[in-house]
Protein backbone atom coordinates (compact mmCIF):
# COMPACT_ATOMS: atom_id res chain seq x y z
CA UNK A 1 0.00 0.00 0.00
CA UNK A 2 1.02 3.17 -0.77
CA UNK A 3 0.41 6.89 0.13
CA UNK A 4 -0.46 9.69 -1.92
CA UNK A 5 -1.72 13.54 -1.68
CA UNK A 6 -3.26 16.14 -3.96
CA UNK A 7 -5.12 18.76 -2.47
CA UNK A 8 -6.90 22.04 -3.36
CA UNK A 9 -9.26 20.91 -6.07
CA UNK A 10 -11.75 23.07 -5.42
CA UNK A 11 -14.25 20.92 -7.93
CA UNK A 12 -17.44 21.87 -9.19
CA UNK A 13 -18.66 19.50 -11.82
CA UNK A 14 -21.37 21.37 -12.91
CA UNK A 15 -18.66 24.43 -13.87
CA UNK A 16 -20.32 27.03 -12.75
CA UNK A 17 -16.81 28.18 -10.95
CA UNK A 18 -14.39 27.38 -13.79
CA UNK A 19 -10.71 27.50 -12.23
CA UNK A 20 -8.54 28.30 -14.96
CA UNK A 21 -9.68 32.05 -14.64
CA UNK A 22 -6.84 31.83 -11.88
CA UNK A 23 -4.05 31.25 -14.38
CA UNK A 24 -2.66 28.78 -16.74
CA UNK A 25 -1.83 26.29 -14.57
CA UNK A 26 -5.57 25.59 -13.69
CA UNK A 27 -6.15 25.09 -17.41
CA UNK A 28 -7.92 21.38 -17.93
CA UNK A 29 -5.88 20.64 -14.33
CA UNK A 30 -8.68 17.86 -13.62
CA UNK A 31 -7.77 16.03 -16.20
CA UNK A 32 -3.85 16.12 -15.60
CA UNK A 33 -4.97 14.93 -12.09
CA UNK A 34 -7.11 12.12 -13.20
CA UNK A 35 -4.30 10.85 -15.57
CA UNK A 36 -1.46 11.11 -12.49
CA UNK A 37 -4.17 9.25 -10.29
CA UNK A 38 -4.89 6.85 -12.78
CA UNK A 39 -1.26 5.92 -13.76
CA UNK A 40 0.03 5.64 -10.17
CA UNK A 41 -3.06 4.79 -7.27
CA UNK A 42 -4.45 0.92 -7.13
CA UNK A 43 -7.44 -0.21 -5.46
CA UNK A 44 -5.03 -0.79 -2.41
CA UNK A 45 -3.61 2.89 -1.92
CA UNK A 46 -4.56 5.97 0.14
CA UNK A 47 -5.17 9.62 -1.87
CA UNK A 48 -5.18 12.22 1.22
CA UNK A 49 -7.08 15.15 -0.03
CA UNK A 50 -6.16 17.74 2.51
CA UNK A 51 -9.29 20.45 2.01
CA UNK A 52 -10.81 22.60 -0.11
CA UNK A 53 -12.29 20.18 -1.82
CA UNK A 54 -15.52 21.69 -3.52
CA UNK A 55 -16.56 24.97 -4.30
CA UNK A 56 -20.47 23.93 -3.24
CA UNK A 57 -22.15 25.55 -0.91
CA UNK A 58 -24.29 23.33 0.22
CA UNK A 59 -24.27 19.65 1.52
CA UNK A 60 -26.66 18.42 -2.26
CA UNK A 61 -24.90 20.00 -4.17
CA UNK A 62 -21.43 18.39 -3.13
CA UNK A 63 -22.63 14.90 -4.37
CA UNK A 64 -21.50 15.42 -8.50
CA UNK A 65 -18.25 16.19 -6.96
CA UNK A 66 -18.37 12.81 -4.87
CA UNK A 67 -19.71 11.00 -8.10
CA UNK A 68 -16.60 11.94 -9.66
CA UNK A 69 -13.96 11.10 -6.79
CA UNK A 70 -15.64 7.68 -6.63
CA UNK A 71 -14.97 6.39 -9.85
CA UNK A 72 -10.67 7.03 -8.79
CA UNK A 73 -9.21 4.12 -7.21
CA UNK A 74 -7.54 3.90 -3.56
CA UNK A 75 -8.79 4.69 -0.29
CA UNK A 76 -9.52 8.67 -0.19
CA UNK A 77 -9.66 10.38 2.93
CA UNK A 78 -10.70 14.17 3.43
CA UNK A 79 -10.53 16.87 5.74
CA UNK A 80 -12.30 20.24 5.72
CA UNK A 81 -10.67 23.23 4.04
CA UNK A 82 -11.43 27.20 4.81
CA UNK A 83 -14.12 26.96 1.23
CA UNK A 84 -15.41 23.82 1.89
CA UNK A 85 -18.97 25.64 3.07
CA UNK A 86 -20.81 22.32 2.07
CA UNK A 87 -19.02 20.77 4.87
CA UNK A 88 -21.74 20.90 7.50
CA UNK A 89 -21.96 18.20 10.61
CA UNK A 90 -19.13 15.81 10.58
CA UNK A 91 -22.30 12.89 11.12
CA UNK A 92 -23.94 14.12 7.88
CA UNK A 93 -21.00 14.57 5.88
CA UNK A 94 -20.31 11.23 6.24
CA UNK A 95 -23.81 9.94 5.45
CA UNK A 96 -23.11 10.97 1.58
CA UNK A 97 -19.84 9.88 1.39
CA UNK A 98 -18.56 7.22 -1.22
CA UNK A 99 -17.33 3.62 -0.01
CA UNK A 100 -14.04 3.60 0.61
CA UNK A 101 -14.28 7.49 1.36
CA UNK A 102 -13.33 8.78 4.70
CA UNK A 103 -13.88 12.25 6.41
CA UNK A 104 -11.75 13.22 9.61
CA UNK A 105 -12.42 16.31 12.17
CA UNK A 106 -10.54 16.20 15.00
CA UNK A 107 -10.03 12.08 14.67
CA UNK A 108 -8.14 9.33 13.41
CA UNK A 109 -8.79 6.21 11.19
CA UNK A 110 -6.65 2.97 10.89
CA UNK A 111 -5.91 2.01 7.47
CA UNK A 112 -3.11 -0.68 6.95
CA UNK A 113 -0.34 -0.26 8.75
CA UNK A 114 -1.50 3.58 8.64
CA UNK A 115 -2.77 6.01 11.25
CA UNK A 116 -4.28 8.61 9.67
CA UNK A 117 -5.82 11.55 11.80
CA UNK A 118 -6.32 15.60 11.25
CA UNK A 119 -7.98 18.77 11.46
CA UNK A 120 -8.39 21.71 9.71
CA UNK A 121 -5.64 24.24 11.41
CA UNK A 122 -5.39 27.68 10.97
CA UNK A 123 -3.49 30.85 10.52
CA UNK A 124 -0.03 30.85 12.76
CA UNK A 125 -1.32 34.75 14.54
CA UNK A 126 1.66 36.54 13.85
CA UNK A 127 2.36 40.34 11.58
CA UNK A 128 -0.76 40.87 9.91
CA UNK A 129 -2.36 37.92 11.14
CA UNK A 130 -1.77 39.03 14.72
CA UNK A 131 -5.32 39.70 15.87
CA UNK A 132 -7.32 38.79 18.75
CA UNK A 133 -9.88 36.80 16.39
CA UNK A 134 -7.06 34.82 14.95
CA UNK A 135 -5.28 34.06 18.47
CA UNK A 136 -8.84 33.06 19.23
CA UNK A 137 -9.18 30.46 16.68
CA UNK A 138 -5.98 29.44 16.76
CA UNK A 139 -5.87 28.45 20.44
CA UNK A 140 -8.97 26.62 19.73
CA UNK A 141 -7.05 24.79 16.57
CA UNK A 142 -4.51 23.31 18.82
CA UNK A 143 -6.68 22.06 20.99
CA UNK A 144 -8.59 20.53 18.44
CA UNK A 145 -5.50 19.22 16.49
CA UNK A 146 -4.16 17.66 20.60
CA UNK A 147 -7.68 15.71 20.18
CA UNK A 148 -6.75 14.54 16.69
CA UNK A 149 -3.38 13.42 17.82
CA UNK A 150 -5.10 11.34 20.88
CA UNK A 151 -7.24 9.51 18.54
CA UNK A 152 -4.34 8.61 16.62
CA UNK A 153 -2.50 7.16 19.48
CA UNK A 154 -5.47 5.51 20.64
CA UNK A 155 -5.42 3.40 17.07
CA UNK A 156 -2.12 2.95 17.31
CA UNK A 157 -1.43 -1.09 18.68
CA UNK A 158 2.04 -1.80 17.08
CA UNK A 159 4.81 0.37 14.86
CA UNK A 160 1.55 1.59 12.81
CA UNK A 161 3.11 5.36 11.34
CA UNK A 162 0.99 8.31 12.06
CA UNK A 163 0.20 10.57 9.08
CA UNK A 164 -1.14 13.72 10.49
CA UNK A 165 -3.35 16.22 7.53
CA UNK A 166 -4.35 19.73 8.26
CA UNK A 167 -5.32 22.43 5.79
CA UNK A 168 -3.49 25.12 6.76
CA UNK A 169 0.38 24.98 7.13
CA UNK A 170 1.17 24.12 10.77
CA UNK A 171 3.87 26.84 10.35
CA UNK A 172 4.97 30.51 9.05
CA UNK A 173 6.05 31.63 5.75
CA UNK A 174 9.93 31.24 6.87
CA UNK A 175 8.94 27.70 7.98
CA UNK A 176 9.81 28.01 11.44
CA UNK A 177 8.63 25.29 14.55
CA UNK A 178 4.91 26.14 15.81
CA UNK A 179 2.68 25.12 18.77
CA UNK A 180 1.73 22.90 15.97
CA UNK A 181 4.58 21.91 14.90
CA UNK A 182 5.59 20.93 18.69
CA UNK A 183 2.27 18.47 19.35
CA UNK A 184 3.34 16.80 16.10
CA UNK A 185 7.32 16.04 17.76
CA UNK A 186 5.41 15.35 21.09
CA UNK A 187 3.14 12.84 19.65
CA UNK A 188 5.62 10.48 17.52
CA UNK A 189 3.73 12.19 14.22
CA UNK A 190 5.36 10.23 11.34
CA UNK A 191 4.79 12.68 8.46
CA UNK A 192 2.33 15.54 7.88
CA UNK A 193 0.37 16.89 4.38
CA UNK A 194 -1.01 20.12 4.35
CA UNK A 195 -2.73 22.56 1.44
CA UNK A 196 -3.95 25.64 1.47
CA UNK A 197 -1.56 27.85 -0.19
CA UNK A 198 -1.56 29.24 -3.90
CA UNK A 199 0.92 30.98 -6.45
CA UNK A 200 4.13 31.37 -5.54
CA UNK A 201 5.36 29.75 -2.39
CA UNK A 202 8.03 29.01 -0.49
CA UNK A 203 10.34 26.29 -2.11
CA UNK A 204 10.45 24.41 1.71
CA UNK A 205 6.55 24.36 1.89
CA UNK A 206 7.04 21.92 -0.48
CA UNK A 207 8.47 19.47 1.15
CA UNK A 208 10.63 20.20 4.28
CA UNK A 209 11.92 18.44 7.60
CA UNK A 210 11.48 20.09 10.82
CA UNK A 211 13.16 17.81 13.74
CA UNK A 212 12.69 14.53 11.70
CA UNK A 213 9.06 15.39 10.79
CA UNK A 214 8.96 15.33 7.07
CA UNK A 215 5.99 18.35 5.39
CA UNK A 216 4.46 18.32 2.53
CA UNK A 217 2.47 20.54 0.84
CA UNK A 218 0.36 19.27 -1.95
CA UNK A 219 -2.11 22.38 -3.32
CA UNK A 220 -2.58 20.64 -6.78
CA UNK A 221 -1.53 24.08 -8.23
CA UNK A 222 1.92 23.99 -6.12
CA UNK A 223 2.23 20.49 -7.25
CA UNK A 224 1.74 21.07 -10.94
CA UNK A 225 -1.39 18.63 -10.98
CA UNK A 226 0.42 15.67 -10.31
CA UNK A 227 -0.41 13.05 -6.63
CA UNK A 228 2.34 13.59 -4.56
CA UNK A 229 4.05 10.15 -2.85
CA UNK A 230 3.89 10.36 0.48
CA UNK A 231 5.23 6.83 1.38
Amino acid sequence: MRVFSISDLHLDINNTKPMDIFGPVWHNYLDKIVASWNELVTDEDVVILAGDYSWAMKLEEVKPDFEFLNKLKGYKIIIRGNHDYWWSSLTKVREILPEKTYALQNDAIKIGNYIFCGNRGWIIPEGKYDTEENRRIYDREVIRLELSLKSAKKLQEHDEKIIFITHYPPFNNRVEPSRYTKLIEEYGVYKVVFGHLHGYVNPKMLRNNINGVEYYLTSCDAVKNQLVEID
